[in-house]
């Protein structure tokens, strides 16, 4: 496990200063059986090895597994708690580059997220938006905390405006 460190900045600007640089690592988080059953009936996805406990035992991974797009959607909330931007009027998810589910994650196991900032670069103001920013893109690690190993890996592009 590895202590929780935040990289902390003023503006979006300050981005363009941190590329290649470790932004840091979240605190441990846990996803429960629970939010498993619910993303479950908000994606309609029921398949058995998410959802079925007693039958899952008898599966290919021992236990039920978390979906691999429930995964991916700590993702922003994990850089979110290794990345903190103080002044901006909008930030927003803009898309991802690559993503790879390296190794099913069972729900009860303690995850935590690390992030390097991989670009950045200016967004200039245009007629439609007035407002200038930064477009950074972010690999982020979601490890099982216990052994700083990979889950999921993902390149994750946002937006910060000033």
């Amino acid at each position: 496990m590895r202590p929780p460190r935040r990289t902390t900045i003023a503006d979006p600007k300050q981005l363009l200063d941190l590329v290649g640089k470790d932004l840091g690592a979240s605190e441990v988080q846990v996803v429960t059986q629970a939010e498993v059953n619910q993303f479950a009936d908000i994606t309609k996805d029921h398949q058995w090895i998410h959802v079925d406990v007693e039958r899952a035992k008898a599966g290919p991974f021992g236990t039920t597994v978390v979906h691999g797009f429930f995964t991916l959607a700590l993702v922003p909330r994990l850089l979110q708690d290794i990345l903190e931007v103080k002044e901006f009027s909008m930030g927003v998810n803009y898309g991802l580059d690559r993503v790879r589910f390296i190794r099913p994650l069972p729900p009860g196991t303690e995850i935590q997220g690390t992030a390097t900032l991989v670009s950045a670069e200016p967004i200039p103001a245009t007629d439609d938006n007035p407002a200038e920013g930064v477009q950074a893109k972010a690999s982020v690690v979601i490890e099982f905390a216990s052994e700083s190993q990979p889950c999921c890996i993902a390149e994750m592009l946002f937006r910060y405006y000033d």
